[in-house]
């Protein structure tokens, strides 16, 4: 995670040097949403049929060899953005391939612990790895940081193979690779109770990401500068991280199954509480509770493992990775263009009011299906 996002700031530097083009800039962050849902859907196989550890040591074998490329000065600026894409491609296999082994080493009640965790580090990561690229370049040259870049993905491949254990595949077949995670990904899809809980994953991220989006010209407008743009991006991370923690901590498994559904429901209310055009103060308090409701994911956790037979389960979490960011990815966009028309309080009042309605139509399935047959014997 760290490699991937002080590539990514290292790579718009570059390309915005060589170009001036703010349009192609914003090209290569939009190439780290994109891929996702392409490689969701035709390579999430790869995470059941190989050991895990060999998985995860190729992808960021992969990463560091395309990174390196990156650095190279006479590199096409054509070919960055192809390389970038398959940067990117690797990303959802994987953390899906992350996931789902983390579900074989840790049991049930330890392992929602250990996703928290790994969330809540995958955000510290974001925010080292911007502010650490921002830091690095003032010293560096883009092309420099690349080769740091891919020195950490390196490094990474290492520690992955020398400090874990290998573990064998979880299924075998000799169908072929991408045939066969387009049919794992239509029978997830297909089974109400993966699909309703693949919705209640992805639905809310999208709607979140819309304030994120419209952090700088919300704070713009409320003349609150550089400072209340930090402080306003900053709260709802700290609001989950915050979440997170103390569910995980003062809360059994049964009770945080228990909150998921009625911290869901309101996950969103904040954000419509926008309607009232907030002060700085006001609006960075409601982002921190849309933070703290997200601990409604530890409940969802244990359901997500329990719905997946074990043979499909790096497929699970690679499609459920896939899906997250690339419906982040569309809701970052249409935010932003709704922003152009109207105010930015008004866009996340939207947001909230929108994702509310969606979410309590899930819920419903959510709810409907925790009685039906096993997820897999509904898919077939």
């Amino acid at each position: 995670m760290l490699g991937s996002v002080f590539a990514d700031a290292s790579l718009a530097v570059l390309v915005f040097r060589r170009t001036g083009s703010a349009p192609l800039t914003a090209l290569v962050f939009a190439l780290g949403f994109l891929p996702y849902a392409l490689s969701g859907i035709l390579l999430s196989g790869v995470a059941d049929r190989y050991p895990a550890r060999r998985v995860l040591v190729a992808c960021d074998l992969l990463s560091a060899g395309c990174v390196a490329l990156m650095a190279v000065p006479v590199t096409p600026l054509a070919v960055l953005f192809v390389l970038r894409f398959a940067v990117s491609m690797m990303s959802p296999l994987f953390t899906g391939t992350r996931a789902a082994s983390l579900a074989d080493i840790l049991p049930d009640d330890l392992y929602v612990l250990g996703r928290s965790l790994v969330r809540t580090v995958s955000q510290g990561s974001q925010i080292i790895g911007y502010g650490l690229g921002g830091l690095a370049l003032i010293w560096l040259s883009p092309r420099t940081a690349l080769h740091v870049t891919a020195g950490t993905f390196l490094g990474s491949a290492l520690l992955l193979r020398l400090g874990t254990r290998g573990r064998p595949a979880r299924a075998s077949g000799g169908e072929a690779m991408m045939r066969a995670s387009i049919a794992s990904t239509r029978r997830l899809l297909g089974a109400p109770r993966i699909r309703a809980l693949l919705l209640m994953w992805w639905i809310p991220p999208m709607f979140f990401i819309v304030a994120e989006g419209t952090a700088a010209p919300f704070a713009d407008a409320g003349g609150a500068g550089s400072a209340g743009f930090g402080l306003f991006l900053a709260a709802m991370p700290a609001g989950t991280a915050a979440g997170e923690v103390l569910a995980g901590t003062l809360l059994g498994a049964a009770a945080r199954e228990r909150i998921a559904l009625p911290l869901a429901a309101v996950s969103m209310l904040p954000m419509a509480a926008f309607a009232v055009h907030p002060p700085l103060p006001l609006a960075v308090a409601l982002m921190f509770l849309t933070g703290l409701c997200a601990a409604y994911t530890l409940g969802m956790d244990q359901w997500f493992v329990r719905a997946v037979p074990v043979t499909m389960r790096g497929s699970a979490m690679s499609l459920l990775g896939a899906g997250l960011m690339t419906l982040q990815g569309l809701g970052v966009t249409a935010g932003g263009a709704i922003a152009a028309l109207v105010p930015p309080y008004a866009v996340i009042c939207g947001a909230g009011t929108a994702g509310t309605i969606c979410m309590f139509v899930i819920l419903r399935s959510v709810r409907a299906t925790r009685t039906t047959a096993p997820a897999m014997d509904a898919a077939s």
